[in-house]
């Protein structure tokens, strides 16, 4: 039986933020904010997501490559979280918000390496 984009929206949403990014977000949704929730849950995660061609830990690095060239740091934090459930390990991080200097600058660099930093400490990523 084949699992629907919401289902495998949930599945992967909780693998990579938990259950305080997964249930707990949709949850807490009002009724403004729920057709958000239902897009980010059925076709960021449970279509785009789950694409051939690419997989969860490569897609993380590219979100945090874009997220990073946008100045988008609160999303960032939240998908360094979900990179490292990803695979994507410290040291990837940091070179990946390395790198975004040379083609976002400077302030888009030190940007995403400090909010990876503190996100990075609140795991206890080493």
């Amino acid at each position: 039986m084949t699992k629907s984009p919401d289902e495998l929206g949930i599945e992967l949403r909780r693998k990579m933020f938990g259950a305080a990014g997964a249930e707990q977000q949709i949850e807490k949704a009002s009724d403004f904010t729920q057709p958000m929730q239902d897009i980010v849950t059925r076709i960021c995660f449970g279509e785009v997501w789950q694409r051939p061609g690419l997989g969860t830990r490569e897609r993380s690095m590219i979100t945090l490559a874009m997220l990073a060239a946008l100045g988008k740091e609160p999303e960032l934090k939240v998908h360094v979280r979900g990179a490292i459930a990803n695979g994507v390990t410290k040291e990837e991080i940091r070179e990946i918000l390395i790198h975004s200097f040379l083609y976002c600058g400077i302030p888009a660099m030190v940007g995403g390496l400090r909010a990876a930093e503190s996100v990075l400490g609140d795991l206890g990523v080493e």
